[in-house]
């Protein structure tokens, strides 16, 4: 499956940790299909960080997230990128375990097929039982046989 999608970026040199992280994941909540943070280096050897976020390519979406962008850091420019990218077929199904409702997420498509289980829902497993993540997925993958 293709589809297109916008990349907005900005430089930002002026913003403490946190403050990047809190907008980083104000724009998750707010809908953004992926946002990361990169470390680069700016004129003078200045360092800051390079805000991505990707949208859909549908005007409304884009001029709502420039604005958010604006909103939750201190950047006086945003530049957008347009391109088409490939993805895999996603749906998710809700098991039922021992351990309670486990989402999983199953992906396919170019001759793969690929589960995987929702971190949120092995991070409450191994809390529960004060175990790990590989410990907990391993409880549920034995509970499903």
């Amino acid at each position: 499956m293709k589809d297109r999608v916008c990349e907005l970026e900005c430089n930002i040199d002026d913003m403490t940790a946190e403050e990047l992280a809190f907008a980083a994941e104000r724009l998750m909540k707010e809908g953004a299909k992926d946002v990361t943070l990169s470390s680069i280096q700016m004129k003078k050897g200045r360092p800051a960080t390079l805000l991505t976020l990707m949208c859909a390519d549908d005007e409304p979406e884009k001029e709502r997230f420039i604005g958010l962008i604006f909103k939750y850091t201190t950047t006086i420019g945003v530049r957008e990128l347009i391109s088409e990218r490939y993805i895999l077929d996603r749906f998710e199904e809700s098991l039922d375990t021992p351990y309670g409702k486990v989402r999983r997420k199953k992906v396919s498509g170019y001759g793969v097929e690929r589960y995987k289980f929702e971190y949120d829902d092995l991070a409450r497993i191994a809390c529960e039982r004060e175990i790990s993540i590989a410990e907990a997925r391993e409880l549920i993958l034995a509970s499903l046989k």
